[in-house]
């Protein structure tokens, strides 16, 4: 069986145990959440979520509609292979002392992340961008040690309106 990674969005109604019953239906099938990010969406009381996880296209597609019967669930799509826009957000702390702070700036700027706080021995680095970015700076900032990360998990929707558009939305 072929694994691949897919990435599903789902809007979902504003509520307490939504997110609960989402990730017990991936728990129940045995699949592991590589990583879940959920906000606010363009339509009011209602959330969008993105799910990345690895599976057979066929079982995802299972996990697809049965999310699809999930109670506040109000609609699915798995946006694998669409043209879509990916993004990443990560906060690394990295350990830093005179002499190596300019030559992580550096790298900072050729990344085009931000510096967005300053300590004597650290450096805390903000960078946004795919997930191919985001791990190869914080590869390259491995080498200087790293005292914290923390990552957001991918967000994503497609270009355009090959998928879901506003006026779609406006009828859920």
């Amino acid at each position: 069986m072929v694994t691949s990674q897919h990435i599903i969005t789902a809007l979902v109604a504003d509520k307490p145990g939504v997110l609960n019953r989402i990730a017990s239906l991936f728990r129940r099938r045995g699949f592991n959440i590589e990583s879940i990010a959920v906000g606010a969406s363009e339509v009011s009381n209602v959330s969008r979520v993105t799910i990345v996880v690895d599976g057979a296209a066929t079982m995802i597609e299972q996990v697809r509609k049965q999310l699809d019967k999930v109670i506040d669930v109000l609609k699915v799509t798995d946006i694998t292979g669409e043209t879509t826009i990916m993004r990443e957000l990560a906060l690394i702390k990295v350990k830093c002392n005179a002499s190596s702070r300019s030559e992580i700036m550096q790298i900072v700027d050729i990344f085009r992340a931000k510096i967005v706080d300053v300590s004597i021995d650290s450096l805390t680095v903000e960078v946004t961008g795919d997930e191919a970015k985001v791990t190869s700076l914080y590869n390259l900032l491995k080498g200087f040690g790293i005292k914290e990360i923390s990552r957001t998990g991918v967000i994503g929707m497609t270009r355009g309106c090959v998928g879901v558009c506003a006026s779609d939305e406006e009828t859920v």
